[in-house]
């Protein structure tokens, strides 16, 4: 009886399916765009490097055009950017009580949390700084 009862939990185990999911576009997605849950679907298969979990997805912007059935890959998104190329920012550098600022032009657009180029307006030299909430550029990390 219990020989049955294993093997009938053996053929249970074994004829179940696990299947993987992949995030695919439902329609084309212009760069720039901020992806909604209506953007996007799910494909019941593995693809190499693609993103397997939509909340990743919803509410980050495309960094390229995605097209109808093809996977999402991590480096096709990234945060909503909130700094423009050719924006004036200003930098912060801080350690301990000492902090200064300058001003700075943004060469690339960048979201929250990302790294991003800066020229310093009275130098000429450009740095590489983390962009914050409120809109400033970290640098000297």
């Amino acid at each position: 009886m219990i020989r049955i009862s294993l093997i009938i939990l053996a053929l249970l185990i074994c004829s179940t399916q696990a299947y993987a999911q992949t995030v695919v576009a439902s329609g084309p997605i212009r760069a720039r765009a901020i992806i909604s849950e209506t953007d996007v679907t799910l494909l019941a298969k593995t693809m190499t490097g693609a993103i397997e979990d939509a909340s990743f997805v919803i509410g980050m912007e495309a960094r390229v055009n995605l097209y109808p059935g093809r996977p999402i890959r991590f480096s096709d998104i990234g945060p909503p950017a909130i700094l423009e190329r050719n924006q004036f920012v200003t930098m912060v550098y801080s350690t301990g009580a000492l902090a200064i600022t300058a001003e700075g032009r943004v060469l690339e657009r960048a979201g929250v949390g990302e790294r991003v180029r800066v020229m310093n307006m009275d130098s000429r030299v450009t740095v590489i700084g983390r962009v914050m909430e409120n809109g400033t550029v970290e640098v000297g990390l």
